[in-house]
Parts: structure tokens; C-alpha cells; sequence
């Protein structure tokens, strides 16, 4: 339901932001900070997307792959994306995750909540008194009721001593 939400509200909310700020401006101020917003939005999913692409053979050249480069430039990816983004709203986003310090305290409390998310799963998954060791096996039925074949015996079977 939060995510109906949003999806009904955030359009409500550009579109408001829209006659607002065309009324303050005019329109083809207003259109123009549009183009401009596209135009950056492009640029930085260009350059960004290369910049990660180096971090992330530099950090694999080391053997030391790290996750921050990544979701850094990640976050930089989304911020082009939502300045492609027709809307002042999402600009306003966008530039905020522009900013370093921003970003870094975002990637902390994801971080966090993924580790618990995970440890969470990982409890879930194990029952009371289960090992890590896994048994490989197959089961076979018999049927207790059914009656051999005069003269022969099922396979494994052996003669009752006596």
C-alpha cells in the first residue's frame, strides 16, 4: 500500500511543483531548467558509469573487491537517472545523492538493514538440531502388504535364520 503511495503521490507532487515554479518563472525558464536537468542527467550516467567500471577493475586488480565503489556509483547512476526524469522533485533528490556525505550515510543504513535482513533469513532457515553436514540418500517404499512372486525374493532380501 506505501508503494501505491508513492507512485500515485509523486506524479501529484511534480506536477504541482511544475505550475509552481513555471508560474514563478514562466514557461520557458521552467522548460529550460528541464533541458538542463536532462542534459546533466546524461552526462553523469556517462562519466559515472565509466568511473565505476575503473573502480571496480582497480579493486579487483588487488584482490581486495569492495562493495563501496560500487554502490557509490550506483547511487551517482540513480541521481542521472532521476535528472532524466522530467520533474523538480526528483531533481531535488537527485542532487542531494550528488553529495558524497549524502550517499555514505544512505550506503550505511541500507548496509545495516541488509546485514539484518540477512542474519534474519540465515535464522530462519535453520531448524532446531540441524548440522551443516548433508546426507545424500534415497528412500525406497514397500509395500508391506504386497506378496512376492512365488520362488523369488526382492533384492537385499535374505532367508529368516531358522
Amino acid at each position: 500500500m506505501p508503494l501505491l503511495l508513492v507512485f500515485l503521490g509523486l506524479p501529484l507532487v511534480e506536477i504541482a511543483l511544475f505550475v509552481l515554479v513555471g508560474d514563478w518563472l514562466g514557461l520557458w525558464p521552467t522548460l529550460g531548467l528541464v533541458v538542463v536537468a536532462v542534459l546533466a542527467g546524461g552526462v553523469i550516467i556517462r562519466r559515472q558509469g565509466l568511473a565505476a567500471v575503473r573502480e571496480i577493475q582497480r579493486s579487483a586488480g588487488g584482490l581486495a573487491v569492495s562493495g563501496m565503489p560500487v554502490a557509490h556509483g550506483a547511487l551517482v547512476v540513480l541521481a542521472g537517472i532521476l535528472l532524466i526524469l522530467p520533474g523538480f522533485f526528483s531533481d531535488a533528490v537527485a542532487l542531494l545523492l550528488l553529495v558524497p556525505g549524502v550517499r555514505r550515510l544512505l550506503i550505511d543504513r541500507l548496509s545495516a538493514r541488509i546485514v539484518v535482513a540477512g542474519a534474519a533469513a540465515r535464522q530462519q532457515r535453520q531448524w532446531p538440531g540441524a548440522h551443516e553436514d548433508v546426507i545424500d540418500a534415497e528412500a525406497v517404499e514397500i509395500d508391506r502388504d504386497a506378496r512376492p512372486l512365488a520362488g523369488t525374493r526382492p533384492s537385499g532380501w535374505t532367508r529368516p535364520p531358522g
